[in-house]
């Protein structure tokens, strides 16, 4: 790989013509066949790739059983699959677009539900992101830096982390990868109609991105856009007019859904979760557009369910108090519990203070930190992307400046344009947003990062060593008459020792995971640096100089990355490697080792200890009260982590315990549409998971309790008609202002017509006895 990024003959830039300028630069080799050894080195890179996403992946059991709970019941319905819904009876929806589900699903109607069928589609997603990213990147710049990026992407430990999860932002990446690759062809072929065919393509694959997850697919709509128009061959006219021809694709993409429901009847569809007006507009471009961009309460939407209303911003800062005391000592082992149904470590959940706390307001900096120019690089954020995020917009700036040169449709440049433009508004959003804003997000910033890294380097790799007009050494001697040279050496070198710099202090955050490694990255990064300063044509010297950059570069986070991988992953909040030290309070997801054990300092203890009898009273270390099920009955050992930092309430939302073997008993032999009801996704969620399928749970409030469904009015209708056998009483619910009235309100109904026996533990009604 090294020495690819280094060879190309002096032909002159791409897409222009004519004979090689004095100080003439070796382009990228054109796009053409490949070479055995570079057949061998993408085997290599997709192979380990799939290791990596595929390895141990069962560990994480259901991972997010909010989205577990959807794909279970999209194997069931066909209308929960088209919709998106938590429950085969289509109660309500996810608070996201259904695509992101589709896969899981289809996987799981051919294989049966489980948590491999489940996960193993967002892996092989991984795998996919990383073969186009590559694919896309050696037209531009040649195989060793198509390599080199798709390397990059695999081993960037949030991509390690979302690639083994269930979260919608697996098929969010690979459709803006597969996006960004249609346009690197479209510029390619310009005013040809192929170059129309690419680029309408990429309009299609954006549309089916917001289908996933609403507005973030456009973020990379500028890059897109820019690099097309700049140096796509044809008039300006014709540029603009296909440009809008694939506006009108992105609308073709995702319209096609958003017009089926805005045409199905409301009366024989689901609530559309997270939605105020039962829209899927008004979801995308308030709760998952503008209330991410400026908070909750200018975006609209539905944020955190507050527990008890007024006194969930005091309960979510108790319990941040006492989650921070449990990262500090890390020592909160929980009592070891039996987990009914496959319950993986469900003793000793904490984290949680009072129960489920609120969310007042935006909640923007109670989830990501405070907005601002360095967010990026704080310890919530930086493990996670930005190991070479440093590194990747320097090349930027100094590939674009050493370019200036190239003709308009130099492609190499528009590789710049585009994955500049894609990473920059992408880290220009996620660092300024004031809404909710998660760790994981960031995923969306690795392609762009990974691209650059490899275009800037494999550009300032062949400038490093132009020569003067008429000095008859090879290419590869070093130009030191050249200032352009003279730039891409100092700049290798900068970027080589500054890499290994930043990631010392980011090793630095977690002392105990590998304490040596940031030596040797620090010593090697140094002196690498150092050598790109070196005036040498020796081609064993340079390969040697760039494959030391490339380990000082990547050797720490593919050692967080390979962390990630061997660790159970659960909850909502999911966060890559190891723990660190401040990172925002420690919004880390619950993390378990193969035993169950909570690992990495990650328990935490509840106010007045820990539950002995396996469960959390009120609520549970995931940080909208969510305890995970495992897809499997067994008994898991150990005390599931409290979110090392704890998050109290900031989530909110209703507390779910681990559902009892009694309980399970008592679901599936109910034999209504609804075996039960409950406030909040997450208590749904494991009580639906753990019965399996034929049970339906609904989801009362949606995600957080928050959404306004089912009306009592709509849920005592349903009573009424026998559809709804039990309540569960999983803990309080409801928005802070505005609606909270909902959930309070059919509990309170519930506890004053009907009585409260005790089953597993849970406070349960029977819906179908007649009313007080």
């Amino acid at each position: 790989m090294a020495t690819t990024l280094d060879t190309g003959a002096a032909r002159g830039h791409a897409g222009g013509s004519g004979p090689v300028s004095p100080t003439a630069v070796p382009a990228p080799p054109e796009p053409g066949r490949r070479s055995g050894r570079e057949w061998a080195a993408l085997a290599v890179l997709l192979v380990g790739t799939g290791a990596l996403y595929l390895w141990n992946l069962g560990a994480s059991g259901w991972a997010n059983s909010f989205y577990a709970a959807a794909v279970q019941a999209g194997t069931q319905s066909w209308t929960a699959f088209f919709f998106g819904s938590l429950d085969p009876s289509n109660a309500i929806t996810v608070d996201k677009p259904p695509a992101s589900l589709w896969p899981m699903e289809i996987a799981g109607r051919i294989f049966g539900f489980s948590s491999w069928s489940m996960l193993v589609p967002q892996a092989l997603m991984g795998v996919g992101a990383v073969a186009l990213l590559y694919a896309a990147v050696r037209r531009v710049a040649g195989p060793g830096a198509g390599l080199l990026a798709g390397a990059v992407l695999a081993l960037t430990p949030v991509a390690a982390l979302m690639f083994r999860f269930n979260n919608p932002d697996a098929l969010l990446v690979l459709l803006m990868v597969a996006a960004a690759y249609a346009t690197t062809r479209a510029v390619e072929k310009g005013d040809r109609a192929a170059g129309t065919r690419w680029l309408l393509l990429a309009g299609l694959v954006i549309g089916f991105a917001f289908l996933a997850k609403s507005l973030q697919a456009f973020l990379v709509l500028p890059g897109l856009t820019l690099a097309y128009l700049w140096a796509a061959p044809g008039s300006v006219r014709r540029r603009i007019t296909q440009v809008l021809g694939a506006g009108v694709a992105i609308v073709v993409g995702a319209g096609w859904w958003l017009l089926a429901v805005a045409l199905w009847p409301v009366s024989s569809r689901p609530y559309i979760g997270g939605s105020t007006d039962n829209t899927p507009l008004e979801l995308a471009f308030g709760y998952n557009g503008l209330g991410r961009i400026f908070g909750e309460s200018r975006g609209g939407g539905a944020p955190g369910a507050g527990g008890a209303g007024q006194a969930g911003g005091v309960a979510g800062q108790a319990g941040g108090a006492a989650g921070q005391a449990g990262d500090a000592a890390g020592q909160a082992a929980g009592v070891a519990g039996t987990a009914p149904s496959g319950m993986p470590g469900a003793g000793g959940l904490g984290g949680m203070a009072g129960g489920p706390g609120g969310m007042p307001g935006g909640g923007g900096a109670m989830f990501g930190g405070e907005p601002g120019l360095l967010r990026m690089f704080t310890s919530a954020f930086g493990t996670q992307v930005s190991w070479l995020l440093p590194a990747a917009l320097v090349l930027l700036v100094v590939a674009i400046w050493l370019t200036r040169r190239a003709p308009r449709t130099d492609r190499t440049r528009a590789g710049l344009l585009l994955w500049g433009g894609w990473t920059v508004v992408t880290a220009a959003t996620f660092s300024f947003m004031s809404g909710i804003i998660h760790p994981y997000y960031t995923v969306a910033l690795a392609p762009g990062i990974a691209a650059l890294v490899g275009i800037g380097g494999a550009i300032l790799l062949r400038h490093r060593s132009v020569r003067r007009s008429g000095d008859a050494r090879s290419a590869e001697a070093p130009g030191t008459g050249s200032a352009d040279a003279v730039l891409a050496r100092v700049v290798l070198a900068v970027v080589t020792a500054g890499t290994a710099v930043w990631a010392f202090v980011m090793l630095g955050w977690s002392a105990e995971f590998l304490p040596w490694l940031r030596w040797p990255v620090l010593v090697i990064g140094v002196l690498t640096g150092l050598a790109f300063l070196i005036p040498s044509g020796r081609r064993r010297w340079a390969a040697a100089v760039v494959g030391a950059a490339v380990i000082a570069g990547i050797a720490a986070p593919a050692a967080y990355a390979a962390q990630t991988a061997v660790t159970a992953h659960n909850g909502s909040i999911p966060t890559a490697g190891p723990a660190v030290a401040g990172a925002d309070g420690g919004m880390r997801g619950d993390r378990r080792d193969r035993t169950g054990q909570a690992t990495d300092g990650q328990t935490g203890r509840l106010p007045g200890g820990a539950a002995p009898t396996g469960t959390a009273p009120g609520g549970t270390g995931q940080p909208d009260g969510g305890a995970q099920a495992g897809p499997a009955a067994g008994t898991a050992s150990g005390a599931t982590g409290g979110i090392g930092g704890g998050t109290g309430g900031r989530m909110g939302g209703p507390g779910a315990e681990a559902t009892s073997a009694e309980l399970v008993t008592l679901l599936q032999q109910a034999g209504t549409r609804w075996s039960a009801a409950t406030i909040g996704s997450q208590g749904a969620a494991s009580m639906q998971l753990a019965s399996g399928d034929g049970v339906a749970v609904m989801a009362i409030g949606g995600f957080s309790g928050s959404d306004a469904y089912p009306t009592l009015e709509q849920f005592q209708s349903y009573v009424h008609d026998g559809q709804i056998r039990y309540f569960v009483n999983g803990g309080g619910g409801g928005r802070p202002g505005g609606d909270r009235g909902v959930g309070a309100q059919i509990t309170t109904w519930v506890s004053e017509h009907y009585t409260a026996t005790t089953v597993g533990g849970r406070t349960v009604y029977d819906l179908s006895s007649p009313p007080r």
